[in-house]
């Protein structure tokens, strides 16, 4: 299952990038010319921000991801050996949850005081 997260991790940095690397030109071919595009500029505060924003988000899915696992680790148990490990789980995915909530509030109260 690792993989697969690191492989979607990946893909969600790698493919972006080879996306906005191809730009079409108008006879429907591709072209690296972009002299023609207006790349919006950003400074290094607002690219770190965003960052950290999507890492958050990131992880805060893969949270909820764990939480429905979890959930049907549960119920697929009916009441045997594995629930208390289904419900440690469960905890402390909350408390995950609960951290990066804390966090990314921690991040936007932080944005606000440097603005």
């Amino acid at each position: 299952m690792l993989f697969f997260l690191c492989a979607a991790l990946c893909a969600t940095i790698i493919v972006p990038a080879i996306v906005h690397a191809a730009v079409f030109s108008g006879n429907g071919g591709l072209t690296g010319d972009m002299s023609g595009i207006a790349v919006p500029q950003a400074d290094l505060k607002t690219v770190v921000i965003k960052i950290v924003e999507t890492v958050l988000d990131f992880v805060g899915l893969v949270a909820v991801i764990y939480i429905i696992v979890a959930g049907i680790r549960l119920v697929i148990s009916q009441g045997g050996d594995q629930t208390g490990k289904a419900w440690k789980t469960i905890i402390y995915v909350a408390v995950g949850l609960i951290v990066i909530l804390l966090a990314r509030v921690l991040v936007s109260f932080t944005v606000d005081l440097i603005k």
